[in-house]
């Protein structure tokens, strides 16, 4: 168990599964008081129980963040109980539908992405300030993709919701620079989930050589392998970064792929 943010609040948004319960751990071992959101009740409570059986302490608010007044509450609920937030991570993101055709393609669900994966940050971001502004070194990061830079087909609201946050990513650094907010972004390639999804959907995972060989560290990636990343980003040895997106691939968007 280390201390670097013993004292720190951290709120994880998407906290209960995957990337967000990878980085919710990791700041838990670290000594912060974690507050982990998700509009999965179920994933929630276990995976609050799982970081309780790890002798980790964190707390969970049912919380979507696509709809204002879900935020607007979260951030007084957590003025009440912690009176500020150090680290604001914006996790929360949906990929549904998968794929669709450009021709069958509802813009409801494309405006739902959207939602979560954009406006969330947004609202987040805007009732958090007065919270992170009582913090002694702030710090916002958002999870972003690999699929902002490159897509596959058919992932229209993913892939433009993705592009967005990079951008948000960079205009919130320049607006909040007067605050001393510090604002990061990571983009995650490919992550592998399945033993860190709730119960009900975990799965073990198994990878093709194929799978393996077109990163260049040759394996797929783990959700520790961003929450590493996402510890130093959010603490002072990182103090002079900001508006940055650091790309966490396996090296897969440097490689050329040609078919011969």
């Amino acid at each position: 168990m280390g201390t670097t943010y013993s004292n720190k609040t951290v709120l994880i948004t998407g906290g209960a599964q995957g990337i967000g319960l990878g980085m919710a751990q990791a700041f838990a071992r670290e000594g912060a008081q974690v507050i982990i959101t998700d509009c999965d009740q179920e994933a929630g409570q276990e995976a609050i129980q799982w970081l309780k059986e790890q002798k980790l302490k964190a707390e969970f608010l049912l919380c979507d963040v696509s709809v204002e007044a879900h935020v607007v509450q979260l951030m007084e609920h957590v003025q009440n109980d912690h009176g500020k937030i150090d680290v604001l991570i914006n996790n929360a993101g949906i990929a549904s539908p998968e794929r669709v055709p450009l021709q069958d393609l509802l813009v409801s669900e494309f405006d739902r992405v959207l939602g979560v994966n954009l406006r969330g940050p947004l609202l987040c971001a805007k009732y958090a300030l007065p919270l992170l502004e009582k913090a002694e070194h702030p710090a916002i990061l958002n999870i972003s993709s690999t699929r902002a830079f490159m897509s596959e087909p058919d992932t229209f609201g993913y892939s433009a919701s993705k592009g967005g946050l990079e951008a948000l990513t960079h205009s919130l650094a320049v607006s909040l620079a007067p605050q001393r907010i510090r604002v990061n972004a990571i983009a995650p390639g490919w992550i592998e989930v399945g033993p860190w999804e709730k119960d009900s959907k975990k799965e073990v995972p198994s990878h093709s050589k194929e799978d393996k060989e077109q990163h260049l560290v040759g394996r797929v990636g783990k959700p520790e392998d961003i929450a590493e990343a996402a510890l130093f980003l959010c603490s002072e040895k990182a103090g002079f970064i900001t508006g940055q997106c650091l790309v966490i691939d396996g090296g897969m968007t440097v490689k050329m792929i040609y078919h011969h």
